[in-house]
């Protein structure tokens, strides 16, 4: 993949700064976050894809634009003199570079800290061999050679690839949406407000028996009909959506509904192939990231373990990816207990252990019972079994192994339900942000947290002090010729 600019001498200068200036508060922190997440995607297809990303830089590359060059794993600058790659965020702007600029040129760049401090305060950047020196780029290529060895490089790093050659591709037909006051519906997935409360509730649908393919071609022939492939590409365009539209709707709860063995039954597809099926991997890898994308949502989230739900492997997932979890403890009132689905049930399988591991590395039930892998290791002798809310000691309960946070009955289970859900709604929204945010992430620190976690804590500021975002701070005065007047206390 060559990424290269369309304009001469110019490859990318960033962001669009007066709509940023103008922008409401929440939207540029999306934005900032949309844009870490595109940039985290380029870097995951690189590890996992059998992609190698290539910015061909033919010109100036400045803030936003070297930030997405520093997401491919080579970048090439032509020498020519003039052309340069900066981030002058801080000196022009009064903000930083929000979409992980400075953590990967200290953490995957390795450009020493007093050298990034220069280039992050020098605002004509840097060129040619001093930007080698300092590793802000791999080569300096002089104009006369830049095209014929940026295809060069292209042509090394796809005889690397382990990509097929001769596979055909998926057409990812238009997402089939309807929107209305009250939600969004899709064919698997679908969103009902209450507006009053501040709840979105999400329900995700999982595949009928008989829509499951039982072999690989099977899937390449229905594509994007594929239940996971549309499946996770609506829920992406679900979370997308109510990250940016819908500020208030503040706590999502999370529920699924189908068939456990219908959605078991993909799940041992994508076991078997996703290490020989390049779509199989793919399909595997986008709904890892949609995960991801739920992990650094700045929203409460909710599971309700329900009779009829399918939370089973993958879509187990889903609720562990929550700030909490809910099972129902029995049947419904009336309803018979051994009919199949009377019960709320649970499914852990191998996929639970690392096959989508959240951004820290880990896997959403290590971040759940942090360097107990003694619990781990018990955890993984009771896959592949229905596991219900509670039962005799030594039943192996979904209580007992720690996998909910409460499980009433079906006597107290609205009205507990309700009291949390209202208790939550009732506290600070930005207190809950930050507090979700140090509860997800626990273990390891990568430089994807660090991101962002920086993200959280530095832009989610610098965004609304009046050095960069007041009437006469850097991002209202750019580009008019007068300079910025600062706040020159230091908080």
């Amino acid at each position: 993949m060559v990424l290269t600019g369309d304009r001469d001498k110019n490859f990318c200068a960033g962001a669009n700064i007066k709509m940023l200036a103008q922008s409401s508060h929440p939207w540029k922190v999306n934005f900032c976050k949309f844009t870490n997440e595109t940039r985290n995607g380029i870097e995951d297809a690189s590890g996992n894809s059998g992609q190698t990303w290539i910015a061909a830089l033919n010109g100036t590359a400045a803030g936003g634009g070297y930030e997405m060059a520093l997401a491919c794993e080579q970048i090439l600058l032509v020498d020519d003199n003039s052309s340069a790659v900066a981030l002058p965020e801080v000196p022009l702007l009064g903000v930083l570079p929000g979409t992980g600029g400075l953590t990967r040129v200290t953490d995957k760049r390795r450009v020493r800290k007093d050298r990034a401090d220069v280039f992050a305060t020098k605002s004509e950047g840097m060129r040619g061999k001093t930007a080698v020196d300092w590793r802000l780029i791999d080569e300096a290529v002089p104009k006369k050679a830049f095209d014929d060895t940026v295809a060069e490089r292209a042509r090394a790093a796809a005889a690397r690839s382990d990509r097929p050659t001769g596979a055909a591709g998926v057409e990812l037909t238009p997402l089939q949406r309807e929107v209305t006051e009250d939600g969004i519906r899709y064919r698997y997935v679908r969103a009902e407000f209450d507006r009053e409360a501040g709840i979105a509730t999400i329900t995700v649908n999982g595949p009928d028996p008989s829509e499951v393919p039982d072999t690989v071609e099977r899937i390449h022939e229905l594509g994007a009909d594929c239940w996971p492939l549309a499946m996770t590409r609506e829920l992406d365009d679900l979370i997308l959506r109510l990250r940016a539209n819908e500020l208030e709707l503040g706590t999502w709860v999370i529920k699924t509904s189908g068939d456990v063995e219908g959605a078991l039954a993909f799940e041992r597809i994508i076991a078997e192939h996703s290490g020989t099926d390049w779509l199989v991997n793919e399909i595997r890898h986008y709904f890892k990231r949609t995960l991801k994308r739920l992990d650094v949502t700045s929203r409460s989230l909710f599971a309700l373990i329900e009779p009829g739900s399918c939370f089973a492997g993958a879509l187990l997932e889903l609720a562990l990816a929550c700030d909490r979890q809910y099972m129902l403890d029995g049947p419904w009132e009336d309803a018979d207990a051994s009919e199949e689905g009377g019960q709320a049930q649970l499914v852990l399988t191998a996929s639970n252990f690392g096959t989508f591991p959240m951004a820290t590395g880990i896997s959403r039930l290590a971040s759940r019972f942090p360097g107990d892998d003694e619990h781990l290791a018990a955890l993984r002798r009771e896959t592949d079994r229905r596991i219900l809310a509670t039962g005799a000691v030594g039943d192996g309960g979904a209580v007992e192994l720690g996998l909910v946070t409460d499980a009433p009955d079906d006597i107290d289970w609205h009205d507990e339900v309700r009291i949390a859900l209202e208790e939550r709604s009732s506290l600070s929204p930005d207190a809950l942000t930050g507090m979700e945010a140090n509860h997800r992430f626990v273990g390891p620190e990568t430089m994807e947290t660090r991101i962002f976690g920086r993200l959280s804590a530095w832009q989610n500021w610098i965004f609304i002090r009046p050095s960069a975002a007041g009437p006469d701070g850097a991002l209202r005065r750019y580009g008019t010729g007068r300079k910025a007047d600062f706040d020159r206390k230091r908080v």
